[in-house]
């Protein structure tokens, strides 16, 4: 006989999804998922865009929910792929009052599904739409720390808005780097996985005054969901290991990190 899974916990302090892809669930019906997420008092939920491919579905997803929200982004994967053309989609659509970031952009250097050169070049122009339009990046990091630390330094300096770099595993070297210049860090279901000892230094080191909470989903389930398709709902989840990780009273950590996905993102 299987071992039951603990029910996910519903708190009475809502919680902000700062960052999945609804485009990409598989095994639950938007309708269903967002009913359920409600029902888990999640209040908002951010859908990001990741190639040319999809900068219009997540637009349309926002624009059919009040609490949907969107970015306009490429992805480091997808860097192959930025054209003029994919540039003036971007600048176009970015005034989409469900439009709240740039994003998902940065490197990637672990997968090299583009080229290292097309990666930067397409990141640094998409940090420059942020600052044209004043509006936050949602920053996708994988074994770049020196470029993308010489990255924001050169940018961040201009940007009115930060953001956020989201599912952050990278080095403590890049979180405070990236702190000291005015981001957040996003920080999902890694945090419980056994084998994420640094991940969760990280957290440690990170203010909570610095923290979104995400899921990544359909990517990254937590613990003790591991396996399942991600979904939105279970964030709490990751909320209860952020305040175990940091000894903080849950309370603390849901209105902290509800705030702060405000301030950073505008929702």
């Amino acid at each position: 006989m299987s071992k039951k899974r603990r029910e996910i916990p519903v708190f009475e302090l809502p919680i902000i999804e700062t960052h999945c892809h609804l485009d990409y669930l598989k095994e639950v019906e938007l309708s269903e998922l967002l009913s359920k997420s409600l029902a888990h008092n999640i209040e908002k939920i951010m859908t990001i865009s990741v190639s040319p491919k999809n900068l219009q579905t997540v637009i349309d997803i926002a624009n059919s929910h009040e609490n949907i929200f969107c970015t306009q982004g490429i992805h480091p994967h997808d860097a192959n792929e930025w054209t003029d053309e994919v540039e003036n989609t971007i600048r176009k659509n970015i005034d989409n009052e469900k439009v709240k970031a740039v994003g998902e952009i940065g490197l990637d250097f672990y997968y090299n599904k583009s080229e290292k050169q097309k990666q930067i070049d397409a990141f640094k122009k998409q940090l420059q739409i942020a600052i044209d339009f004043d509006k936050p990046v949602v920053i996708h990091s994988r074994d770049a720390d020196d470029e993308m630390m010489e990255v924001l330094k050169e940018y961040a300096p201009k940007m009115k808005k930060k953001g956020v770099i989201h599912s952050f595993t990278s080095t403590k070297e890049l979180a405070l780097c990236a702190l000291d210049l005015g981001f957040y860090l996003g920080f999902n279901g890694i945090i419980t996985f056994k084998n994420a000892e640094d991940v969760r230094e990280t957290l440690r080191v990170c203010p909570i005054d610095r923290i979104l909470l995400e899921t990544d989903a359909p990517f990254l389930t937590p613990v003790p969901y591991r396996g399942r398709e991600n979904a939105p709902y279970y964030l709490p989840f990751i909320a209860e290991e952020v305040a175990k990780v940091k000894e903080l009273k849950l309370e603390i950590v849901l209105k902290t990190c509800y705030q702060n996905s405000k301030d950073c993102l505008s929702l």
